[in-house]
């Protein structure tokens, strides 16, 4: 293999794979490099394994297919078009630069290019190659990194009867409170696990969490199982439940339909009620209290599942150091970043691929032009020594 590009991409997932095609697209000679077996690992487990980019129900965007496979494929195919070199299993031991070149030293060998691009992703899925295994290069340019923590990632926490209902889903308003101030929210189908909280509205909020949490905050979710109803509402429903419609039933039997079963008993519980008392003989005070706990079921938080649960990586290279229209490194030129490397994540929905592609095409052009002008500097400089 040649071992001399114009540029040289660190990663081959989502954004590498981008910078690549657009790279060449703009003429540049491209080699990616992927510590990993295969290009593109952690696209194949986007969307469950769909591949959200963003319209089907409720906004939601996926291939024909179904298969986030489909994906990756469309990228490949693209980059061997585009005759964008990719080796696999290769094991980067320094990059430096050199004069007008960036020095890769590796297991197999030496590399070199005009321009770098480092989109090695953060530290979210180890097993795809997202390890922060980048970090190290990008320091040693220089570059600062802000604060890393998991994001788009299940919360645990420390409340009894979440192993009594784990596996339940409800659609719930569920409310962040850090110091007992509320930081964030989000309406959807959470979903209770044997150790804490997960779903899309548990993700959308993690990343809060996760940096409170690292700075040993209180941390608390209030989940309210009908947010389209007020305070007042929910206990006119719950008196009509009990008293007019109650005669003969349980109190457990008066909420069924309301929810699912183990979780009205666990409301139930919450309040103070049990599950065979007589609906109709349940006072205003102890009705009172089920409306509270509809509406304020506690969960507090103790911590997230980590990087190898995480979806997408919060924190990274601190973007005041990077050029956002080009991607390129405010402090080392030719040095441009694409993807999650960076300081920038988003939400549920394809925010965080479309970010990835994004970033990736502004780097792969970027850099294709770099090359473009230093070659022009550099054939400048030769031909005014021939005249002098």
């Amino acid at each position: 293999m040649n071992r001399q590009f114009d540029i040289i991409i660190v990663g081959a997932g989502a954004s590498g794979l981008a910078a690549g095609i657009h790279g060449a697209e703009h003429g540049a000679q491209v080699l990616i490099l992927e510590h990993m077996d295969k290009a593109g690992k952690k696209l194949l487990a986007t969307g469950n394994g769909k591949c959200n980019f963003r319209t089907k129900r409720d906004g939601y965007s996926y291939p024909a297919s179904g298969q986030a496979a489909s994906v990756r494929e469309v990228l490949l195919i693209e980059c061997r078009r585009r005759k964008v070199a990719i080796a696999c299993n290769v094991g980067i031991r320094s990059i430096q630069k050199q004069g007008g070149f960036f020095l890769f030293r590796t297991k197999q060998g030496e590399y070199r290019s005009r321009a770098c691009i480092i989109a090695t992703g953060g530290k979210a899925g180890r097993k795809t190659g997202s390890d922060g295994s980048g970090f190290p290069y990008i320091i040693g340019f220089g570059h600062k990194l802000t604060d890393i923590v998991p994001a788009l990632v299940q919360l645990q926490g420390k409340q009894s009867f979440l192993k009594e209902i784990a596996g339940i889903r409800a659609e719930c308003l569920t409310e962040l409170y850090i110091n007992h101030k509320k930081a964030a929210e989000d309406l959807g189908e959470l979903q209770f696990t044997e150790t804490g909280v997960s779903g899309i509205p548990v993700f959308q909020i993690s990343r809060y969490a996760a940096y409170a949490l690292q700075q040993e905050k209180q941390v608390m979710v209030n989940l309210n199982f009908l947010p389209d109803y007020s305070e007042k509402q929910t206990k006119e429903l719950l008196r009509e439940r009990f008293f007019i419609y109650g005669e003969g039933k349980t109190a457990q039997e008066a909420l069924t339909g309301l929810f699912p079963a183990k979780l009205n008993r666990v409301l139930l519980k919450e309040s103070g009620i049990g599950p065979d008392e007589k609906a109709s003989g349940c006072g205003k005070q102890k009705l009172d209290r089920l409306a509270f706990s509809i509406r304020h079921l506690r969960v507090d938080i103790t911590g997230t599942k980590g990087f190898d649960q995480a979806q997408v990586t919060a924190g990274g290279v601190d973007t005041g150091e990077i050029h956002p229209e080009t991607m390129e490194s405010r402090l080392v030129p030719g040095l441009f970043f694409a993807g999650e490397v960076m300081d920038v994540d988003g939400m549920c929905g394809g925010y965080n691929l479309q970010w990835a592609w994004s970033s990736g095409y502004a780097a792969g052009k970027s850099a294709a032009e770099y090359c473009k002008r230093n070659t022009r500097n550099i054939n400048r400089r030769k031909q005014n020594r021939e005249k002098a």
